[in-house]
């Protein structure tokens, strides 16, 4: 009989493989890929995500990651965006295949689609983009020019789920701007996504991360189904356990499990961190209630507080001429001392985040829920 973890226990394993039970020495790369990648649909989500869990992290540290092409931009789990190392790019794309043909036939765009040869269409995109790199808009226009019948956005459409398309510099560069300007892993990489491509492994990866974790949280993570299946082919390999609901869960045998009591620091996640993100079941880290409030209808994550391991409110970052703030927003009743730590915290994110900005301020915006 498998044992049970209380939500505790699973919030503690979480926290302490999401590198939030202390800050870490690891490198920036290897804590890309120990966190197997990170939530990248944005320009900067990633550079919080390892200010908040790395010692003495500096921006330059990841952006010359990218410059030098030791991480990527690349359209992955879920459909999303995320900043990974080039070998979990070549090896997780042809994984998340599914998700991509799929989109094909449930979109706005599968009317204007709908009849014409994909294939061709890739193929002529990946032509244009090693002549080299595009923008949508770029992309767009000269598929356009060459299926008259479908518009531009639709024709990118096609290429974006049938290609391994990088987002490459300056996107993603802290501090440049621009819109996302697209190369094929084969073009930036100078390689083609694993022919033989390993679930397996790739569930094995995210347990590393997310563990212990049930079949459905894997499949919300990756965005893709049937992974059922692979937990059973792994089943010999794997421990298994039980949530407080019964529902079974899976788990690399040597994986850390702390005790449920271990204390939690305060912490400032940054907007779309992958811990609120990355399970069907996330009340390990957040309440169903205040998931509502956290992430938006229109899809966009904002940033969290951690207190005790949870998450109990919302941070945002305004700039206003040469004055930056944090407006720190608890959702529940706060004890003082990790307030305190809070509001420290929040003037060492001002600091890093807006260094040339002549006042730093801390407001709290008392909306208890």
């Amino acid at each position: 009989m498998s044992d049970t973890l209380s939500r505790r226990a699973l919030n503690r394993a979480m926290l302490d493989r999401q590198l939030l039970l202390r800050r870490s020495k690891m490198t920036a790369l290897e804590a890309v890929e120990h966190l197997a990648g990170l939530q990248a649909q944005a320009p900067n989500p990633p550079y919080f995500a390892l200010w908040t869990r790395l010692h003495g992290f500096r921006q330059e540290d990841l952006a010359n990651l990218l410059l030098d092409r030791s991480v990527v931009r690349i359209a992955l789990m879920r459909g999303t965006v995320h900043l990974v190392t080039p070998s979990d790019a070549l090896a997780w794309r042809p994984v998340v295949q599914p998700l991509y043909d799929r989109s094909m036939d449930n979109t706005q765009f599968t009317p204007e689609i709908k009849g014409l040869d994909h294939q061709e269409i890739a193929r002529t995109a990946r032509k244009l983009l090693g002549e080299r790199p595009l923008s949508s808009a770029e992309l767009g226009a000269e598929l356009a020019g060459r299926w008259e019948s479908a518009g531009p956005s639709a024709l990118v459409h096609v290429a974006r789920a049938l290609l391994p398309l990088v987002q490459i510099p300056p996107r993603g560069i802290w501090g440049k701007s621009g819109q996302p300007t697209y190369q094929t892993t084969r073009d930036w990489l100078g390689a083609e996504p694993d022919a033989t491509p390993s679930p397996e492994a790739m569930f094995q990866r995210y347990l590393a991360a997310f563990g212990p974790a049930s079949v459905q949280d894997a499949q919300a993570w990756a965005g893709i189904t049937k992974l059922g299946e692979v937990a059973e082919r792994l089943r010999p390999e794997l421990r298994t356990f039980r949530d407080e609901n019964g529902r079974e869960l899976f788990d690399l045998p040597d994986a850390p499990r702390p005790d449920p009591e271990t204390p939690a620091p305060v912490r400032l996640l940054g907007p779309f961190d992958q811990t609120v993100l990355s399970y069907a079941d996330r009340t390990r880290v957040i309440s169903d209630e205040h998931r509502k409030v956290v992430i938006t209808q229109n899809g966009l994550v904002k940033g969290t507080i951690l207190v005790d391991g949870f998450v109990k409110g919302s941070w945002e970052i305004k700039v206003a001429k040469k004055a930056a703030s944090v407006a720190i927003t608890p959702f529940e009743r706060i004890p003082k001392r990790d307030l305190d730590t809070l509001e420290s915290s929040a003037h060492s994110l001002l600091t890093w985040a807006h260094p040339k900005a002549e006042t730093h301020t801390v407001q709290l915006v008392l909306q208890l829920r």
